[in-house]
């Protein structure tokens, strides 16, 4: 876990501020759910996922309550909608940080940030559509242009079961060719050895049974209607039929965005699919869901690669200099401020000298200056700290608006 400090924290916020832009045109609202929930609610994702057995930082409270914070928020998206009933379909999206123990590494963190969206109460397959384009124009008004969607689906629950036993079989008979991490992964879900980059396991992996050999004819046509869709938004895809997601709770469409410029072993930038039976396993209604989740520092490393998006440049319009006693730099900020006009000052009765440094630092492009002969005479001295003009002087009570002309004229320029 770290700090996020400035400027990167304001670029967490600009990602957020896009995200929402992208997904509120489509009638998404934000749900923000808690950190802590009762460790139930995590445990649909799979007894014998990691994030379950390995990752979730969870504790007994005071109260006796056995909790946890949240791994991942599509959980606790579904519990609010059982708590809460909205009607249907809901479309909802988030925001804000996770929690897992696992290895810190290039991307991933302990403490890390997700933004995602949910739709809770359509088995429509263009609805499928929707989650996965919005994704996609999202990325593209980060600016990320190497990035790559495959897709895939899971079938109905039938379908994958009997893959799962496929694969169980398959990988058994081959057992001995296995990394050891494989074969432990086996005993617990064979669909997640399918995940394995180990270059041990390849070979074996390659000629696993593929699942379209088990879609149901429903499955396979909801699959069909969906990739259809796609091609229709313009939302380039190709088809992975060994993708599986780490959560058991998916069901149906899968699919993940992956980094074009990142390590294979670590290049997915998000993905999701449809979790049709976690709603009920909450104890609400058999509700059908579909969504996604974007993690912000593999995006942002995407980003950093491309050379997009980049920190916002975050300074001052305006300087107050006061070498008298402070006050007059009190009253003109607060003025000025109070106008829309990004204001800094000095504290603590600095010398000019260290006043003007301060001022070259903080990157504005207007110094105010008043000293004992502007205060007597109700006056202040504008100095434009990016040229080499003349300050100039104007009374006090035309400051504001000669200000505000100067600062229009510049973004006028821009």
């Amino acid at each position: 876990m770290r700090d996020i400090t400035a400027p990167e924290s304001l670029r967490w916020r600009r990602f957020v501020d896009v995200f929402e832009s992208t997904v509120s045109a489509a009638g998404y609202e934000l749900v923000i759910p808690p950190l802590l929930e009762d460790i139930g609610v995590f445990t649909r994702l799979g007894e014998a996922t990691d994030v379950v057995t390995k990752e979730m930082y969870d504790f007994v409270d005071k109260g006796e309550r056995h909790v946890a914070l949240r791994p991942e928020q599509t959980a606790s998206i579904c519990r609010s909608f059982v708590e809460h009933r909205p009607t249907t379909p809901f479309k909802a999206w988030y925001s804000g940080p996770n929690f897992r123990y696992e290895k810190p590494q290039r991307g991933r963190y302990r403490q890390f940030d997700q933004v995602g969206v949910e739709v809770l109460g359509s088995l429509d397959p263009y609805v499928d559509v929707e989650v996965v384009q919005l994704g996609w124009i999202f990325f593209s008004s980060l600016g990320l242009q190497q990035v790559d969607l495959a897709v895939n689906s899971l079938g109905e629950p039938e379908d994958r079961a009997a893959y799962v036993a496929a694969l169980a079989s398959y990988f058994n008979e081959r057992l001995d060719e296995l990394s050891p991490e494989s074969q432990q992964t086996l005993s617990r879900n064979p669909l997640r050895v399918l995940d394995s980059k180990r270059t041990q396991d390849q070979g074996v992996i390659a000629e696993a049974p593929l699942i379209n050999s088990f879609w149901s004819d429903g499955a396979a046509a909801h699959f069909e209607t969906f990739c259809n869709g796609l091609s229709t938004v313009g939302v380039p895809f190709s088809v992975d039929l060994k993708l599986v997601r780490g959560l058991d709770y998916y069901r149906g469409t899968t699919f993940e965005y992956r980094g074009g410029t990142l390590d294979s072993a670590q290049n997915a930038l998000g993905g999701g699919g449809r979790y049709n039976g976690l709603v009920a396993d909450l104890g609400g209604p058999d509700t059908p869901g579909v969504g996604f989740a974007i993690g912000l520092d593999r995006t942002l490393l995407a980003c950093d690669d491309e050379g997009v998006f980049p920190a916002p440049a975050q300074h001052a319009d305006v300087f107050v200099v006061d070498v008298c006693d402070g006050s007059d730099a009190l009253l003109i900020c607060s003025e000025l401020r109070s106008s829309g006009i990004r204001t800094e000052r000095s504290w603590d009765s600095r010398s000019m000298k260290a006043q003007m440094k301060a001022a070259n630092r903080s990157g504005a492009r207007f110094a105010i200056l008043i000293g004992e002969d502007e205060r007597a005479s109700n006056t202040a001295l504008i100095r434009d700290l990016r040229s080499d003009a003349e300050q100039i002087s104007v009374p006090r009570n035309e400051l504001l608006a000669t200000l505000s002309t100067y600062l229009s004229s510049l973004q006028g320029a821009e």
